[in-house]
């Protein structure tokens, strides 16, 4: 199976990256379940119904999210009803909306979706490692499903890592967001699961994390509040983690990074190419 995640979605820029050249991969590859984390999509805060229903037409099979899930209120409403939209699941069980889903592709395959929150610097959460191990032993991979993808959404390095090797060899692919830094550390972990630390963002790298530079950095320089943070709106760059997984065991047999854009040096999968 051929599985394409890409990281956080900021703004109109990131937006612009994935329909510019998303629905071409997903043909020029033959890209079997695509999962894009939306969270940053409505101008860096949060995602909305319109935004989700895009991303889903130009080619997501799932939409995950992250700490930002909530900063359209509107998300409260039309999560119930948009399966494809996955929060993390170890949020409170009085949120609204589900911490996985199961993707059915074409061919009659399915893919399952995992969304959590890690807990170093982030806000508090339920355990992420119990909620994935809910997740993913009520389908489990090779036995209910013929693959599955974890986005560990969370600040340390340290941490999404070590979610990555507690599931490793359960899991098709544990990748993280939220830094919006794509890592140099594609690859498969040693009983099979592919990982990246994290998978980078779509959208404008001449700004602070896709945000306009100049507030966050007079902020920091000054230390003092100002202005509310604004999407960076340049030229964006698309960045995320292919993937190609062994029919028969849903592990993964190749990994790499993908970079396509201006400002960071291009990465491709070369084996699809």
């Amino acid at each position: 199976m051929r599985l394409l995640f890409l990281g956080d979605v900021v703004g109109r820029s990131g937006r612009a990256a994935v329909a510019d050249l998303l629905p071409d991969l997903r043909r020029r590859w033959a890209l079997d379940c695509v999962v894009v984390n939306g969270e940053n999509a409505a101008g860096g805060f949060g995602i909305t119904e319109a935004i989700c229903e895009e991303l889903v037409e130009l080619g997501a099979d799932a939409v995950t999210l992250g700490n930002h899930s909530w900063d359209q209120r509107e998300a409260m409403v039309f999560i119930a009803r948009q399966r494809r939209l996955v929060r993390p699941a170890n949020y409170p069980a009085t949120a609204p909306g589900r911490g996985a889903t199961l993707v059915d592709i074409a061919d009659g395959r399915r893919v399952l979706v995992v969304n959590a929150l890690t807990r170093l610097f982030m806000d508090p959460m339920d355990d992420p490692f119990v909620a994935i191990e809910r997740e993913i032993g009520q389908a489990p991979l090779a036995q209910v499903c013929d693959a599955i993808v974890v986005d560990i959404h969370g600040e340390a390095s340290s941490e999404k890592q070590a979610v990555g090797y507690h599931f490793d060899g359960r899991v098709s692919l544990v990748v993280g967001t939220h830094t919006h830094v794509p890592t140099a550390d594609a690859r498969i972990l040693p009983a099979g699961t592919a990982f990246m630390t994290d998978a980078g963002m779509c959208g404008d790298y001449q700004s602070v994390i896709g945000f306009d530079r100049d507030e966050p950095v007079r902020r920091l320089v000054e230390k003092t509040p100002g202005a509310r943070w604004s999407a960076a709106d340049g030229e964006g760059t698309l960045c995320g983690i292919a993937v190609e997984t062994d029919d028969r065991t849903g592990l993964a047999v190749n990994a790499a990074a993908l970079r396509i854009g201006p400002t960071l040096a291009g990465a491709l999968p070369d084996f699809w190419e």
